[in-house]
């Protein structure tokens, strides 16, 4: 008999499952693509005594959940590095590790994040639809021209792991300058020859691209809004793979109407997902994606396995790697 039982709440890649069951654990799966529903998550766990929940950054995992589950759960293991979904002082309350992905997806949001930036600044989702309907003219001198991010100004709003990673990225093409905000300076911006910003209005007069890879705290929430972006150039694009409360979406859907600034790539909003009725949805200079900057196979193996390791972790009475609280 296994020694553990863990509760899944989607179908998630092999390498976490896998890793789990060599280590004596029985998985119990939502076995679905789609999020489980809050009611069916209290009542699914409630139904066996569960060491551990597996979860995704859709799931609200609140103290319903916790109290379902009953005392002998240990640990909620998100595969995601955002924990907002969880409820923290309910978990401190009845001693539960609450652990998630970090580092794992880095690469691959970075990534995401240039490509947004690119295909905004060069105006592909026009050039794409133009094909799409038969509009594509004869060539013409002034049609469809973006703007090179060689001999540009870039901005980072949060220069952690990803906003490193996207400098990283972006240096070989041959920014004039690259200027990042964040809370405190960092010695690492030096290898990605970045500048420190003070405040973040110091930072948006003078940038081409803004890259958005901050967190959500009460701090940064709605920080990109009408003056903030009336203080950028009107060719100005912004990419945000951060988190979509950073930025006030009526704010922005004005500012790009009015040719306040140029464009904008976003894989994150708010909410999310964006109805299809969204203003912001139907603009030419606004490009939307579904929240998939991890999305691939390398990253989502090894959030899956990060997730299982952390569980296992904690059964063994070690620190996991992802220790949240």
């Amino acid at each position: 008999m296994p020694k553990y039982k863990v509760y899944v709440t989607r179908r998630i890649p092999k390498p976490g499952p896998a890793f789990l069951k060599k280590n004596d654990c029985e998985l119990t799966f939502w076995d679905s693509d789609d999020a489980i529903p809050h009611a069916d998550l209290v009542n699914n766990i409630g139904e066996n005594k569960y060491d551990a929940l597996l979860c995704m950054l859709t799931d609200q995992v609140d103290a319903a959940v916790m109290d379902a589950a009953g005392p002998q759960l240990q640990v909620i293991a998100s595969m995601s590095v955002g924990y907002e979904h969880i409820d923290l002082d309910a978990c401190k309350e009845r001693n539960i590790k609450v652990t998630n992905t970090p580092n794992v997806s880095t690469d691959s949001v970075a990534e995401c994040t240039v490509s947004l930036l690119l295909f905004v600044t060069r105006r592909l989702k026009e050039g794409i639809q133009s094909v799409r309907e038969g509009r594509q003219p004869e060539w013409r001198p002034t049609w469809l021209c973006g703007y090179e991010v060689t001999n540009s100004v870039i901005g980072i709003f949060g220069l952690g792991r990803i906003g490193y990673g996207v400098g990283k990225r972006l240096l070989p093409f041959g920014p004039k300058k690259m200027l990042y905000h964040d809370v405190v300076q960092v010695s690492f911006a030096k290898d990605i020859e970045a500048e420190y910003c003070e405040t973040l209005d110091e930072m948006l007069g003078q940038v081409d691209f803004l890259c958005i890879c901050c967190n959500l705290t009460p701090q940064t929430r709605h920080k990109i809004n009408s003056k903030t972006l009336a203080r950028m150039k009107n060719t100005a694009v912004i990419v945000n793979t951060g988190r979509g409360g950073v930025i006030n979406h009526d704010d922005l859907c004005v500012a790009l109407k009015n040719n306040t600034i140029g464009g904008a790539g976003l894989d994150v909003t708010e909410p999310e997902p964006l109805s299809k009725d969204h203003p912001l949805v139907g603009l030419p200079n606004c490009v939307i994606t579904p929240h998939m900057g991890s999305n691939t196979w390398d990253s989502r193996d090894s959030m899956s396995l990060t997730a299982a390791q952390c569980i296992v972790s904690v059964f063994n009475k070690e620190k996991p790697m992802g220790l949240v609280a």
